[in-house]
């Protein structure tokens, strides 16, 4: 039996599994790391944390393997995507990471979108400038700490930067390299001419491989200090979308990811590069070589229910710690006998912002319609609504593209929460499948690392022989009219308010 490694790199912290052919976890750890704020905006991170973190975590597995660590046979890598770790060329890093979170670069977007074009830019990297992405971060290093730039020898994404710490070795692979705003996802290669007009020297970035390919071996160090055999295969390993997406078994048209974490995302399975005109949705490259994927992403899906628990939810807090049941559990408890569309309450999910399908920073949370007739069961239910419709933003994209979706697969807080697999069936009008597998990129990445080590022939195969449906959740058809009615009032409400949010930002400075 032959066992691969999957790291993820993610924001607050790195996990690490390992996994059999046949899809069994048999090990696995996590370590967490912070996440810094210099200034309002900003979000940093020290990529030697990261090393630390997958260092541990690799001796934690390789410790439950014992013996059984000589079956491991390569590993894959994932990471949050669009982030930069700036390099002089002794390989040293030269400043703490710019995050995918961070916002400083609203200048830099406008300055990229004026020089390249708006539709040049979406032409040539099927996407919009926008604040996470590391282009604009580039550019803001030029802009503003001139003398650092001067001494970049390379730029790398979070988990290529792990990479070199396991290898020795630097790349990066398509389907990460499409999140940087610098790469022609269509035809697979860095643009030359988004190069130019920025700038930015080819040289400060890694070749590109695909994301099955082997992109170095372990050194011996590395694998002395975890246990594992030295020179096996480190694979290209994918941004964490498309590792999730591998994950769930999204290697195929029709089928539709939808993750309920902190954000939300809608991603769909493409055979061919379709681009949204408009830029309103993503266009990346898959893991799967020469296939790509759509995808929308909400700032605060389970990020809104949080904010509601943490803010609102004092007495779930004290039932969880009194009586073990979780204050999420206890707050759907108090939303399923709430009647579908909330008696007419409606709750906008900008609490971050918003990124499908209004990119506008200054957008914020909303409830309309209070009357006194609502409970704590009408706002609860409202929030988790609001994220489906926010949801359905990206869903009624991707349609109006003519990409097929056909089957929704739920992860994160959505899948485990029966109300909302509920609600989004019912608002989607889409069957909605659980997995056996919720473990997100890592896994994705391990069956990549599968795949670099002959294990499995094709990406496709790896999630065939993994991944499978566990439960179905049907839409609700009498529900049809009145879901499209409330949705049709919650996509009213951002036009009308766009403007005052804009009015209330001047007023919190």
């Amino acid at each position: 039996m032959s066992y691969m490694i999957g790291i993820d790199i993610g924001t607050s912290g790195v996990k690490t599994l390992v996994v059999t052919e046949t899809g069994k976890i048999v090990a696995q750890a996590t370590a967490e790391y912070p996440l810094y704020h210099p200034k309002a905006g900003w979000a940093e991170q020290n990529p030697e944390d990261w090393w630390e973190a997958t260092l541990a975590t690799l001796k934690q597995v390789g410790e439950a393997l014992g013996s059984d660590a000589a079956r491991v046979k390569a590993i894959g890598l994932s990471g949050q995507m669009h982030g930069s770790v700036f390099l002089d060329k002794s390989g040293n890093v030269l400043r703490p990471a710019i995050l995918w979170c961070d916002v400083r670069t609203a200048d830099q977007c406008r300055y990229i979108t004026e020089k390249v074009g708006r539709e040049q830019l979406i032409r040539h990297t099927s996407n919009p400038a926008l604040e996470g992405f590391t282009a604009p971060k580039i550019v803001w290093l030029q802009q503003n700490e001139a003398q650092v730039y001067a001494q970049v020898a390379k730029v790398l994404l979070p988990k290529d930067y792990v990479r070199y710490r396991l290898t020795g070795e630097i790349f990066t692979e398509m389907s990460d390299a499409a999140g940087t705003l610098l790469l022609d996802v269509t035809h697979r290669r860095w643009s030359e001419a988004v190069l130019k007009t920025l700038d930015i020297s080819p040289e400060i970035l890694p070749e590109c491989r695909e994301s099955i390919d082997a992109c170095g071996t372990l050194t011996r160090e590395v694998a002395e200090h975890a246990g594992l055999p030295a020179g096996i295969p480190v694979a290209g390993g994918g941004a964490d979308n498309a590792c999730g997406a591998t994950g769930a078994g999204i290697v195929k048209p029709g089928r539709v990811l939808s993750s309920i974490g902190s954000s939300g995302v809608i991603l769909v399975h493409t055979d061919q590069p379709q681009t949204d005109p408009q830029g309103k949705v993503h266009t990346f490259n898959h893991a799967i070589p020469n296939k790509w994927y759509v995808m929308g992403v909400i700032m605060a899906a389970g990020l809104s229910l949080k904010w509601f628990r943490d803010n609102l939810g004092h007495l779930e807090k004290q039932m969880e710690s009194l009586t073990g049941t979780d204050a999420y559990d206890l707050m759907s408890q108090q939303a399923t006998p709430t009647p579908p569309g909330a008696e007419g309450l409606i709750f906008l999910p900008y609490l971050n912002g918003e990124r499908t399908p209004h990119a506008d920073a200054y957008a914020r949370g909303v409830f309309f319609g209070l009357t006194p007739r609502h409970t704590r069961g009408h706002l609860i239910r409202a929030v988790m609504e609001g994220v489906v419709y926010a949801l359905r933003d990206s869903v009624e994209i991707i349609r109006g593209m003519g990409i097929p979706i056909e089957q929704v697969r739920a992860i994160g807080g959505g899948a485990k929460s029966p109300l909302w697999r509920q609600m989004q069936a019912d608002i989607m009008q889409l069957e909605v499948a659980t997995l056996n597998i919720d473990e997100g990129p890592a896994f994705g990445a391990a069956l990549l690392a599968g795949v670099a080590a002959g294990v499995y022939d094709t990406v496709e195969e790896a999630a065939e022989n993994t991944v499978r449906i566990v439960h179905t959740t049907e839409p609700n058809r009498a529900l049809v009219g009145l879901y499209d009615d409330y949705y049709g009032l919650f996509r009213s409400l951002y036009p009308a308010l766009k403007d005052r949010f804009r009015e209330a930002a001047k007023l919190e400075a």
